[in-house]
């Protein structure tokens, strides 16, 4: 990430600062992206990937929002809001559950990390690609699209950006780490300064 320009408010500063440097998983890739520059007057944009043996297995991104004044439906200054998109197998298409269990993925990694958070929204899209003609060849897919935002009740957003790498992995199908495991990488991801 890039070094804050002194008009930077400090509580963007401290927050930026806390993604600094915040390891995930060694299958997670990151990187800075443009923030979007309409919806709140200070952002910051990262794209992640998640490979597995070689193969990208979930995308997203992960956005914060700062609005020193505040916003009414923010309910606070800040604002997380995430993607995650992965193929599924396409058995999973007919599950009715599945908008259920995957939107039960946010909640949990929300829970679970004990970050602060509140306002907590989104949707859960999935779409079923069948080929026809030519491709009929090529097997069904489901795509899984979260869409997740929530309103940090503190400037530590580190932790916020573990639970969206967390979900990506879900998402992906790894499976989740023992609590007070970590997984060790010489190629181990960080968020740079």
């Amino acid at each position: 990430m890039t070094a804050s320009p002194p008009d930077v408010p400090e509580r963007f500063a401290a927050a930026l600062a806390s993604l600094r440097g915040r390891r995930t998983r060694p299958e997670v890739r990151l990187s800075e992206i443009p923030g979007p520059r309409r919806v709140a007057p200070f952002s910051l944009a990262l794209e992640g990937e998640v490979i597995s043996e070689g193969v990208e297995i979930a995308t997203g991104r992960f956005v914060v929002l700062h609005d020193p004044a505040g916003q009414e439906q923010w309910h606070g200054d800040f604002r997380v809001v995430t993607l995650v998109r992965a193929e599924l197998e396409a058995e999973l298409a007919a599950d009715e559950m599945l908008g259920d269990v995957a939107w039960t993925w946010v909640t949990e990694n929300l829970e679970s990390a004990q970050v602060g958070a509140i306002a907590t929204g989104g949707t859960v899209t999935r779409v079923l690609s069948q080929s026809y003609g030519a491709l009929a060849s090529t097997p069904d897919a489901v795509d899984l699209e979260i869409r997740a935002s929530w309103t940090p009740t503190d400037t530590d957003l580190g932790a916020h950006l573990e639970v969206w790498a967390d979900l990506m992995s879900t998402a992906g199908g790894l499976p989740p780490l023992p609590d007070g495991v970590t997984a060790l990488d010489v190629r181990r991801r960080t968020v740079e300064p």
